[in-house]
C-alpha cells in the first residue's frame, strides 16, 4: 500500500459501490427498512432495482375446480410477490423493478451477475449466524457469496446515517471500507468513529496510520467484540471483506459481526478481494 493517497480517487471509488444498487424485497417491513436505506444511499443519478422472487415447494396434485392447487398457489406467490414490489414504491419511486421466480437467495445472486450490481441490501431478520448457516439465510448466502458490496440493513433511527463506524486493521480491504465511510460522512455531513482491534492479533499500525492518519486508538480487545461494542451507539458500522467464499468464509470477522451488529451493517468488497 503507498503512502501518497489521492483523494480524488478515493472519492471516485467510494461512488462507485453506490452506483448500481439492488435490494431484494419480500413484502416484510425488514425489506422495506433496506430499500428506504439504499434509496439513501445510492448515489445522485444512479441506478437503483428493486428484485422480488417467488417460489413454491414440490407441488401439490389435489385439483380445485378444474385448477390444480400448485397453478393457485403459483398465482398467489406472484401476487405476493407483485404486492411487495408495490409496497416498494413508497420508499424509492423511481427504481426499476425485478420479479422472478426462484429462491431469495439465488435470484439475487443471478441478478448481480447480470446487472453489474455494486452494492446489494436486505434486510436482517434477526437470524443469528449459527442459523443462517445452518438454514442457508438469504443475508449469509449473499455475505458468502456476493462478490459486490452488501449492506444488512437493520432498524435505524438516523437516516442518512450520521453516526458511522468503520472497522481498519491496515489491510486493503479496510482501507476501502475506510474510503467508503468517509464519502459517507462527508456526503451526510456525520461523524465518524474508527475501531482498531488488536485482540492477540499483531497489526501493522504503520499501514493504520497510512490508512486513517494519526490518533488513532487501539483496543486491546478481539475485532469482533469491538466492533459489535461499538455498533451499539451508531447508525451504520462499515467492514471490509477479504471476499473469501465458502467453508474459508466461515471465520470472516465481516460475516460474524455484519450478523451480530446492532445496526446496520455495509461490508465494503473493494476491487483487491479475493474471488
Amino acid at each position: 500500500m503507498s503512502a501518497v493517497i489521492d483523494p480524488f480517487a478515493q472519492l471516485s471509488e467510494a461512488r462507485t459501490i453506490f452506483s448500481q444498487v439492488l435490494v431484494g424485497v419480500d413484502g416484510s417491513p425488514e425489506s422495506f427498512e433496506a430499500v428506504r436505506q439504499a434509496a439513501l444511499l445510492k448515489a445522485p443519478g444512479e441506478t437503483m432495482t428493486c428484485l422480488s422472487a417467488w417460489n413454491l415447494e414440490p407441488p401439490l396434485v389435489t385439483p380445485m375446480a378444474g385448477v390444480t392447487s400448485s397453478e393457485a398457489d403459483e398465482l398467489e406467490a406472484r401476487h405476493a410477490a407483485e404486492s411487495a414490489l408495490r409496497g416498494a414504491e413508497a420508499y424509492a419511486p423511481s427504481a426499476e423493478t425485478i420479479i422472478t421466480r426462484g429462491f431469495a437467495a439465488h435470484a439475487l445472486l443471478d441478478a448481480i451477475g447480470h446487472e453489474g450490481t455494486t452494492l446489494a441490501a436486505i434486510g436482517s431478520h434477526g437470524q443469528g449466524r449459527t442459523t443462517g448457516i445452518l438454514l442457508g439465510s438469504t443475508a449469509t448466502q449473499l455475505l458468502h457469496d456476493a462478490p459486490c458490496s452488501i449492506l444488512l440493513a437493520r432498524q435505524s433511527r438516523h437516516l442518512p446515517p450520521r453516526r458511522i463506524v468503520v472497522g481498519v486493521d491496515g489491510s486493503p480491504q479496510s482501507a476501502s471500507a475506510y474510503i467508503a465511510a468517509r464519502y459517507l460522512v462527508e456526503r451526510f455531513d456525520g461523524e465518524l468513529t474508527v475501531v482498531v482491534a488488536e485482540g492477540g492479533k499483531l497489526l501493522d499500525l504503520a499501514a493504520v496510520s497510512i490508512v486513517v492518519g494519526d490518533g488513532f486508538h487501539v483496543i486491546a480487545e478481539s475485532p469482533v467484540r469491538a466492533l459489535v461494542a461499538a455498533s451499539a451507539d451508531a447508525d451504520l458500522l462499515v467492514l471490509g471483506s477479504r471476499g473469501l467464499h465458502g467453508l474459508k468464509s466461515l471465520g470472516s470477522v465481516s460475516e460474524r459481526v455484519a450478523h451480530r451488529a446492532a445496526c446496520s451493517t455495509l461490508v465494503v468488497r473493494g476491487t483487491g478481494d479475493e474471488s
